[in-house]
């Protein structure tokens, strides 16, 4: 029997490796975009061709290479950045493992086209499926230029689980996201199909933020800088009213590589705790300045995940500083004892003599008989603020009885006697009050409908001139519960049901049968609206943007990556319009996790989730029979889109139990 094990060929060897570096176009897109980095180039140029699967470029003005350097970077483990075992604890540098442009070489058609500074002529290298087709000399410019194309043409089955061209650049975009704003000392474009997405100067962080995110981000960021022996936190987080429901603004950079670190991000959750909206999550944009000794950033093949030698402390010093940010920027209640401009508390000497507070007060003045401006407390005559009253209230006619009444005034103001009845002075106004307040008791008394009414007889009831179908509707009773859940007897026992869940459910039904028919109804806005989003959403938008509008919205593109709302769909109220298409959009992204879902049952699933009632809206008795009445005219009443329960019944013999 011969030997089984033998050395893997280098091409099937290449492919392996590719599964874990290149997932999809995104992957590539960051490999030689780090490549790029590294070689010291201030530009970056990204031309793509339907979301990367056919073509990806990647142009810097860095370094270059040689003729030997350009074919020996493309051999696994070939790397210019590690030497031995102890440089991976010292690593500055974003690319270091040696196996991307292998591993990219082996699953695409590549093309380099590399110069060095201090050549007359560069090289041109040709790479299909790991085999080196041809290598010559070349006249071009200063740098490096990655084309790639054809991505998996020799992988079918990876081509084939490659989602929409949306989505991937959606993935592209996210990935040049965590590139550009760790390096806002360069210059970078994004093309894709022949249309600029993003094109972004030099500028310093702050700004970086702006370009990429809008300029809406300015006005929601409050910055952090903290310092300590064992980490330096830079950068901004936003203001908790500007959370959002989804992920997607939440970012790490350690020594200026992205990282992802939940332990971390449970710091940041609660240091905002309890000053956040329901269910959100603020943007944040956190720099680590660490000792490289202290960090392992080889423990995943992606470089996304990072360990640290001291977890629990960073945790601390994280909490510590955006607490601090929060209360500088006075979106916490906080005390700060060194202000200037604080109030000063003088310290008591012990050896003076304490004395109490003394106020002069005149014993003789009398306000009936004192002069207009007259000051009873320094005895000096002043200005007398009161004199309008006084002069009103002497022309009172029961003023003029009780001084007609009182006897002249005695020498001495102690001794003056108490006029008699005095008490009558205020009879009259006291009787016209209550003779009010019994009056509209029994007017409040006579509007209480009948059936609230539990002393009047039945047969009272049943007299009245409502036919009995609107006897029946009138007694309808239902009861919301903290303001949140819709209580109503049945025959079996008491019915429950969620008012944001049941209105959804309303909701969605009507959305897809606008979809089906094409018949959403618009309703316009007094103003229309304008709406910046990011290159994400906006690609997103783009997409979905017809079945956006079956639904009955108005909206049209205006400008680079701005839209204008003139109109929403007739059912949704109380809703602003810019909220709401932002809400759906966030919805819509994270609903594309379940494959199964179709694009127009995950719009109308999205936009029902956004213009849902909310909890805590107080419904009056026609609203909730009104909510009632449609959910149970629904195909499904039971469940919401998500498959969530929207009514529990309580039966009668649990209550009765209860009561055992």
């Amino acid at each position: 029997m011969s030997d089984l094990i033998q050395i893997l060929p280098d091409n099937v060897a290449n492919q392996i490796a590719a599964g874990e570096v290149v997932q999809r176009p995104a992957s590539v897109v960051k490999e030689l975009v780090e490549n790029a980095i590294d070689a010291g180039c201030n530009s970056i140029k990204i031309n793509l061709k339907d979301a990367g699967r056919t073509l990806i470029q990647v142009i810097d003005n860095g370094c270059g290479m040689s003729v030997t350097d350009a074919r020996l970077a493309f051999e696994r483990h070939a790397t210019s950045k590690i030497r031995k075992a102890n440089d991976l604890f010292a690593i500055r540098t974003m690319g270091f493992r040696g196996e991307a442009l292998a591993s990219i070489a082996a699953i695409a058609n590549v093309e380099l086209k590399t110069k060095r500074t201090e050549d007359e002529l560069g090289t041109h290298l040709v790479i299909n499926g790991s085999e080196a087709v041809s290598q010559e000399a070349a006249a071009c410019s200063d740098g490096s230029n990655f084309i790639v194309k054809n991505l998996f043409f020799n992988v079918p089955a990876r081509r084939k689980f490659l989602k929409a061209n949306s989505t991937e650049l959606r993935n592209i975009i996210t990935e040049f996201h965590r590139i550009v704003l760790s390096h806002p000392e360069i210059a970078f474009q994004l093309i894709h199909n022949d249309t600029e997405i993003y094109n972004l100067p030099v500028s310093h962080i702050r700004q970086r933020i702006i370009n990429v995110f809008g300029k809406g981000m300015n006005q929601r960021l409050i910055s952090i800088n903290t310092s300590t022996s064992i980490v330096t936190l830079t950068g901004f987080i936003g203001k908790p009213k500007n959370a959002k429901k989804n992920l997607g603004e939440q970012f790490f950079f350690v020594n200026n590589r992205y990282m992802r670190h939940p332990y971390f991000h449970k710091a940041i959750m609660q240091a905002y705790d309890k000053i956040l909206p329901p269910e959100t999550i603020p943007p944040y944009f956190i720099f680590f300045e660490v000792d490289p000794q202290i960090i392992d950033i080889n423990i995943h093949p992606t470089k996304t995940e990072i360990k640290f030698e001291d977890e629990r402390a960073i945790y601390q010093i994280i909490q510590a500083s955006i607490r601090e940010a929060l209360g500088k920027f006075n979106i916490v209640p906080s005390i700060d004892f060194d202000e200037d401009n604080s109030l000063e508390i003088p310290v008591a000497d012990s050896n003076a003599d304490i004395e109490a507070p003394m106020i002069k007060v005149n014993p003789e003045f009398n306000p009936f008989e004192a002069d207009i401006n007259y000051n009873p407390f320094d005895g000096e005559k002043s200005y007398n603020p009161f004199d309008e009253e006084r002069r009103s209230f002497e022309s009172n006619q029961f003023y003029q009885e009780f001084k007609a009444k009182t006897p002249p005034a005695q020498s001495s103001p102690a001794k003056k006697a108490v006029p008699e009845k005095w008490e009558t002075l205020y009879e009259e106004p006291a009787k016209r009050e209550a003779e009010e307040k019994l009056s509209q008791a029994k007017i409040d008394r006579e509007n209480i409908p009948d059936y609230f009414q539990p002393q009047k007889p039945m047969e009272e009831f049943v007299q009245k001139k409502l036919q009995p179908q609107e006897q029946i509707q009138k007694a309808k009773n239902f009861f919301q519960l903290k303001n949140k859940y819709i209580l109503t007897p049945i025959r079996s026992g008491l019915m429950i049901i969620d008012q944001r869940k049941a209105h959804e459910r309303i909701l969605f039904e009507k959305f897809m049968n606008s979809l089906e028919n094409h018949q959403g109804i618009a309703q316009q806005t007094l103003f229309p609206q304008t709406i910046e989003l990011n290159a994400s959403d906006y690609t997103l938008l783009q997409v979905i943007i017809d079945d956006v509008r079956a639904l009955g919205f108005d909206i049209r593109e205006f400008g680079k990556k701005t839209f204008v709302i003139n109109g929403t769909p007739a059912d949704i109220h109380n809703c602003e319009p810019k909220e709401l298409v932002e809400n759906l959009l966030a919805n819509y992204k994270s609903n594309q996790m379940d494959v199964k879902l179709k694009i127009r049952e995950n719009l109308a699933k999205s936009l029902a989730k956004a213009s849902a009632l909310n909890y805590g809206k107080a419904l009056t008795n026609e609203e909730m029979s009104s909510i009632i009445d449609q959910l149970f005219a629904c195909a499904t009443p039971n469940f919401t889109p998500d498959g969530k329960a929207i009514i529990s019944v309580l039966e009668s013999q649990e209550l009765e139990s209860r009561f055992k």
